[in-house]
C-alpha cells in the first residue's frame, strides 16, 4: 500500500506535505465514479489537507482507455486535474472531438497532447498496467476504489462518508 500512496510517477493534486494521501481508482465511464466525484471534490475542498493520487483504471472498454490515455498525456502540460474533472463531469460520449474539447477547455494544447501520447505510448501503457495490478492487489473488484492510508473503501460514497474516511485513515 505504501507504494500506491507514494504516488511517484502518477498524476497528483493537493499539498505535497498533506497529512493524508488518497489513491483514487476510477474510470471515466463508470457511473458510480461519476456519481461520487462531486462529493469527493467537496470533501477535499473542505479538508484541504489531502493529496490525491489519480489511478486511472479504464475497465469500461476502449473509450475509457482512450480517455485515460489522453488524461495521462495531459499531465505533461500540468493540466491533469482539470482534464480529470472535466472527464468526470462531461456527459458527452467519449470520442476524439470530446477529448479535444476537454483538453482545450482545461487550457491545454491538443496537438501537444497527441504528440506526447504518441511519443510516450509505452510509458502511459505501463502506468495503466500498474494501476490495474495495484487495484487487483488491494482487492478492488472494480471502480471506484479509494485507498486512504491503510483504509480501503469500495464503491461510490457521499461527502459525509469521505469525511469519515479521511478521519478514520488519519486515526489509523
Amino acid at each position: 500500500m505504501a507504494k500506491i500512496l507514494d504516488g511517484k510517477g502518477f498524476p497528483m493534486s493537493g499539498p505535497a506535505d498533506a497529512s493524508l494521501h488518497l489513491a483514487v481508482f476510477s474510470d471515466y465511464r463508470c457511473p458510480a465514479c461519476r456519481r461520487a466525484f462531486p462529493a469527493l471534490e467537496e470533501a477535499i475542498r473542505k479538508d484541504a489537507d489531502v493529496r490525491v493520487i489519480y489511478k486511472d483504471w479504464p475497465i469500461f472498454g476502449p473509450p475509457s482507455e482512450q480517455a485515460a490515455r489522453v488524461a495521462l498525456a495531459s499531465a505533461d502540460q500540468g493540466i491533469y486535474p482539470a482534464v480529470h474533472r472535466r472527464l468526470m463531469t462531461d456527459s458527452r460520449a467519449i470520442d476524439d472531438g470530446m477529448l479535444r474539447n476537454v483538453v482545450t477547455e482545461a487550457g491545454g494544447d491538443w496537438t501537444r497532447t497527441i504528440a506526447y501520447l504518441t511519443s510516450h505510448d509505452e510509458q502511459i501503457s505501463a502506468l495503466l498496467r500498474t494501476n490495474g495490478q495495484q487495484a487487483l492487489a488491494i482487492g478492488l473488484p472494480g471502480t471506484p476504489g479509494y485507498l486512504a492510508g491503510p483504509v480501503l473503501v469500495i464503491g461510490a460514497i457521499d461527502e459525509a462518508d469521505f469525511t469519515r474516511l479521511f478521519a478514520r485513515a488519519r486515526a489509523s
